[in-house]
């Protein structure tokens, strides 16, 4: 921007020798140019003095003018010894003792033309070749240690591959092909590759027969250097020199919610909690997430009772039905049917003397009846789904009234594109304009942002590119959090629709979205009761 005067008029220009860097080009009515302008400007507190190179009074930067700045600027590249001494200019601004003039046609300085021919790679270095071909070690006899190993320090600075080879280590060598082999396999990115080598030089450099490496410590080592621990404790699984010592995430979460308990009641509860994740001498384990919903269902009725009693024996059958009555609709069965499973698992391994809970009758929920979505709510998650993979979800949610883990599982081959069919839970379905349309948006994405993955599912991400898994159920949860109408509502409302557009016929919705016989028929209930309500509003207006 052109300097102006006090009143707001860009000053006068011409072309002469600016008065403070000596630079031929265009300058202003106080005779200097525009970057010696902005180097005075009272905004970066630029005081007049001495300049300690050239002994003329100018404002200075650290005690030298912009002149010398400049000549610094220039001198590092002819006397830099390293690396560093090539970018920083403070030290070379003593030794500046001559200034070479110039022009003051930019502010920018035009790069010296390429000489040598331009290397390929990921920001101008050189491929380097694959790591050799290498297998596991043939160990002879080695002493196991007698104490447990202490906490090993893993320092990241020990090696620098840029400037050399990795360390010959037959370990390493083999865990360089072994993720060598996965890259390949994989699609990994250069980036993620190069992590990945710089993790394993750092874990395996130093490593012996009989060396057990923790999770623990290649979490800490994966973190330093961007690198996605469990592809590092991947590798080291195949090669056996890995233990996990990580805490499970179930582990830490049951903490956090048995935290307000009383022991005696904390106690109880985990053991119940842990045979229901994971199984027991007689009991099979259940689902994850039957856990956690029975965990989260008993945990107020237990901080409830903790304040009368000290063990869940002293609870009793008029306790469980006074909790119970409080509760309404789903939330009355689940935790019901999560008392009667704490209470079964307790008689039965005699925490307690009787059953409070057996037999304990909780009715039938009451059937909800959905009311059709707002156009205004529809339209709002519309323009929330502001990326592709949203609007592919939101597509195959509101047209094919898909699951979101079906769109989760489904994979590229379930896509027909020039025959306009596509596959959703294994029902094979024609293919319309708009979810037409989002597809091939996605598709392009996907090839534009990960063109080497080797992931066959429809809907990546970031992680599950270099994996062969699918995303994640919270993988859409930040876009549509909060909105009338989620994913599972449009899922609801476009199988209304369908029922009332068929009059209530349940044959009809169940053959077009493949469901059961029990969902079809509440689905054909809820649509007969629309309309019934609907044609009582017109007989009332029109008698």
């Amino acid at each position: 921007m052109a300097p102006r005067d006090g009143d707001g008029t860009v000053m006068p220009r011409m072309v002469t020798s600016c008065a403070s860097c000596l630079a031929w080009g265009l300058t202003y009515c106080q005779g200097i140019c525009l970057a010696c302008y902005n180097f005075a400007a009272k905004r970066y507190r630029h005081e007049v003095g001495r300049c300690g190179a050239c002994q003329r009074e100018q404002p200075l930067k650290q005690g030298y003018c912009r002149l010398c700045w400049c000549q610094a600027r220039e001198d590092r590249l002819l006397h830099a010894d390293d690396a560093r001494s090539a970018v920083v200019i403070a030290p070379h601004l003593p030794l500046v003792r001559h200034h070479q003039l110039f022009l003051a046609i930019g502010a920018k300085r035009v790069a010296a033309p390429r000489i040598a021919p331009r290397r390929y790679g990921v920001k101008g270095r050189p491929r380097k070749p694959a790591p050799p071909v290498a297998a596991e070690p043939r160990s002879g006899w080695w002493q196991p240690p007698l104490f447990d190993d202490p906490v090993r320090e893993y320092r990241d600075r020990q090696f620098d591959l840029r400037r050399g080879p990795a360390p010959d280590n037959p370990w390493l060598a083999w865990a360089l092909h072994l993720a060598h082999r996965i890259a390949e396999t994989r699609g990994w990115d250069s980036v993620v590759w190069r992590a990945m080598q710089r993790t394993l030089v750092v874990l395996l450099a130093n490593h012996t027969d009989g060396d057990i490496v923790r999770a623990s410590d290649i979490a800490q080592v994966a973190q330093r250097n961007s690198t996605g621990v469990d592809h590092a404790v991947e590798i080291l699984h195949l090669m056996g020199i890995v233990i996990d010592d990580r805490p499970r995430t179930f582990d830490l979460w049951l903490h956090a919610k048995l935290d307000e308990l009383t022991p005696t009641f904390r106690r109880d509860i985990e053991t119940w909690a842990r045979v229901l994740h994971d199984g027991g001498p007689r009991t099979p384990a259940r689902s994850p997430g039957t856990a956690t919903i029975y965990v989260n269902a008993v945990r107020p009725a237990l901080l409830r009772w903790q304040a009368s009693y000290h063990h869940l024996r002293e609870v009793t059958r008029d306790d469980i039905i006074a909790y119970v009555d409080t509760l309404t609709g789903h939330p009355r069965m689940t935790a019901g049917c999560a008392l009667r499973s704490l209470f079964a698992w307790a008689k039965r391994n005699k925490v307690v003397f009787a059953d409070p809970a057996a037999r304990l009758k909780l009715g039938r929920a009451p059937r909800i009846m959905w009311q059709p979505l707002h156009p205004d709510d529809v339209a709002d998650t519309v323009r929330a789904a502001t990326t592709v993979q949203a609007r592919l979800f939101v597509a195959l949610t509101a047209v094919h009234a898909a699951r979101p883990g079906h769109i989760r599982a489904m994979q590229l081959g379930d896509v027909d594109l020039a025959g306009r069919r596509i596959t959703i839970a294994g029902r094979d379905r024609p293919l319309d304009d708009l979810t037409y349309r989002a597809i091939v948006d996605w598709l392009e994405h996907r090839r534009t942002r990960w063109p080497n993955t080797a992931n066959q599912h429809l809907v990546i991400s970031f992680h599950t590119a270099n994996e062969l898994g699918p995303v994640s159920a919270t993988y859409l949860a930040p876009a549509l959090r909060g909105l009338p109408a989620t994913l599972q509502r449009l899922r609801i409302d476009r199988q209304l629709e369908e029922a009332l557009a068929t009059g209530g016929d349940p044959l009809q919705v169940a053959e077009v979205f493949g469901l059961s016989e029990d969902a079809a028929v509440r689905y054909a209930i809820n649509a007969l009761a629309l309309l019934h309500h609907h044609s009582t509003d017109q007989s009332a207006v029109h008698p």
